[in-house]
This record gives C-alpha cells, sequence and structure tokens, in this order.
C-alpha cells in the first residue's frame, strides 16, 4: 500500500526561495563543440533510422519498443522516482534493472543526473537550474547540454548532501563503469541482439533500435525540462512554472504531470491520477505487486485539494 505522508520531501528536492541571482553581467556561453558535433551526427543518424523503418522487420520494431520501455523505464522510474526522489525503495534486483536500463539511456550516470536534478528542483527557473526554462525552449530543451554550465550550478550541485546516492553499491558500481556499460546497453545489445537472432542487417540494427530509439527516448525526456515548463495548465500552483503537458506524458511514460511534480516531489506517481497516462506508475506499482519495491510515497487528498484551493489557476478538474 502507498505510504500517505504529510512530511516526505527531503531538503535537496524542495525549492530554496531564499537563492538571488548574483547582479550584474551574466558569464558568457562557453560552446562545447564536441557536444554539439556528437549531437548533430546523433540526429542525421536518427532521421536515417526513421527512413529505414520501412526495411525493418517487425521483429526489430518490436525490439525497438521493448529497448524505448527499458531505457525510458532506468529514466523516469530509477534516475528520477527512485534515486533522485527516493520516493519509493527498490530490491537489489530492481536497482540493479533499472541502472542496465538507466545505462541503456546513456543520460549521464544515475549519481549525476540525480544530483542535477536535485539542483533543477531546488533552484528551478534561475541561473543555478542547470536547464532554467527561463532561458527559452532550445536551451532547457538541449541547449544547455551544448555549453559549459553556469558557475551558480556548479556551486550549488558540490553543496549538495549526497551520502544516499554515494551508499548505494549498485549507483556507484555503475558510475565506475558508466561508459563500459553504455557502449554494451546502449549501442551494441540493441544492434546485435536483432542481428544475431532474427537475421537482422546490421545497418538497420543499427541505427534504428540503436540511434533512433535512443534519440527519440533522449528528445522525450528533454521535453520534461522544455516543452512541460513552458505549455499547459498549472491547476496545483500557478506561481511556478512547470505545466501539466499530456503529450509530455505520453512520450515520457508518465513525465508529462509536471506542475503536480514540481508541487508535490516526493510522489512516487508524479500525478494526482495513479496510472493514468502514466506507464512508469502502473510498472512501479507492479514491482510492489510482486514484491520488488515498496514504500511508495503519496500526497493525501486533502492535501492535495488543499493546494488546488490555495494556488491553483483555476483549472483542475477530478479523474
Amino acid at each position: 500500500m502507498p505510504v500517505d505522508l504529510h512530511k516526505t520531501s527531503t531538503v535537496d528536492d524542495v525549492f530554496d526561495d531564499t537563492y538571488r541571482e548574483k547582479e550584474g553581467k551574466k558569464p558568457p556561453k562557453i560552446l562545447v563543440w564536441r557536444n554539439i558535433i556528437l549531437m548533430g551526427f546523433l540526429h542525421v543518424g536518427a532521421l536515417y533510422g526513421l527512413a529505414l523503418i520501412p526495411s525493418a522487420s517487425w521483429l526489430t520494431l518490436g525490439w525497438t519498443a521493448v529497448c524505448y520501455m527499458i531505457s525510458a523505464l532506468g529514466v523516469t522510474a530509477g534516475a528520477h522516482r527512485l534515486w533522485s526522489h527516493r520516493s519509493y525503495k527498490a530490491s537489489v534486483p530492481l536497482r540493479v534493472f533499472l541502472a542496465l536500463g538507466n545505462s541503456m539511456a546513456f543520460q549521464n550516470d544515475i549519481y549525476e543526473w540525480a544530483r542535477d536534478h536535485r539542483v533543477h528542483h531546488k533552484y528551478s527557473e534561475t541561473d543555478a537550474d542547470p536547464h532554467n526554462a527561463k532561458r527559452g525552449f532550445f536551451f532547457s530543451h538541449i541547449g544547455w547540454l551544448l555549453v559549459r554550465k553556469h558557475p551558480d550550478v556548479i556551486e550549488k550541485g558540490q553543496k549538495l548532501e549526497l551520502g544516499d546516492l554515494k551508499a548505494d553499491r549498485v549507483v556507484m558500481f555503475q558510475r565506475r563503469h558508466y561508459k563500459l556499460s553504455v557502449v554494451l546497453l546502449c549501442f551494441l545489445v540493441p544492434m546485435l541482439v536483432p542481428w544475431y537472432f532474427w537475421g537482422e542487417s546490421l545497418g538497420v540494427a543499427y541505427f534504428v533500435p540503436g540511434l533512433l530509439r535512443y534519440t527519440v527516448v533522449l528528445n522525450a525526456s528533454w521535453l520534461v525540462n522544455s516543452a512541460a515548463h513552458m505549455w499547459g495548465n498549472r491547476p496545483y500552483d500557478k506561481t511556478i512554472n512547470p505545466r501539466e503537458n499530456p503529450f509530455v506524458a505520453i512520450s515520457a511514460i508518465g513525465e508529462g504531470f509536471h506542475n503536480y511534480h514540481h508541487t508535490f516531489p516526493f510522489d512516487y506517481a508524479t500525478s494526482e491520477f495513479g496510472c493514468k497516462v502514466n506507464i512508469t506508475t502502473a510498472f512501479i506499482n507492479l514491482m510492489c505487486f510482486l514484491g520488488l519495491a515498496r514504500d511508495r510515497k503519496r500526497v493525501s487528498r486533502d492535501m492535495i485539494a488543499a493546494r488546488i484551493q490555495r494556488t491553483g489557476d483555476g483549472s483542475h478538474k477530478s479523474g
């Protein structure tokens, strides 16, 4: 059963309204040309993979969907809801599975992902936010990865207490072996399985379940930082930027209920409505049913209703 708690947020993921941006001239943007070039080639490769879809077998397309789901869950159920927000507890086998999925997603190792995400929540939409949406759609979507971090992002990240991540042997093992795990799980496994087991061509296997799948997962995740901070309604807190965005909820398997999530970051479901348009919540529920997860944190109905009344924009619809 979910744990109904009123005081479950950790200090690391609660917005810090005492932070003030430094006055004066902003530091210059320093382009990271390696990332710019790699991202350019990646997206060109993904477009080529898109053109190869008619050449792929149904088994390969099904395998692509499986890889998409595993890698997406490694981010949503793993790096995000489990390790960034500690919104539920997972057994070692489940943590290993989610860590493997996270390596397949190739979005930085769990430790770095969770650290930056906690900074994002604590200093949302300020200079200390890694993907500050006030700097525009492009920056919050992909641009933040193409330039050096703002000094405040680095400073605030270094001040976070990350003892829970350092004490997690699965997290630290993945961090030590991250590059190798990415080569194997993000590129080789998606490519070699269809080639070996049902004779798919290496070209199709590399570009479709490999590059195309990887790029789509990346962009689905980035939409949470960009689109879900710009477009949609704010039924829980109209004073913050994050929005409820159904398209992002679908593409990012449940992460589009962003106004709710930033209002109640400790809720394992990231939504008032449980499994509705939320594959990640359904997955966590299934893991609890199987005995692989427990102690799901949930916001009480009374707390949600009170918050809607106090700070919502009047657009709330039950169910």
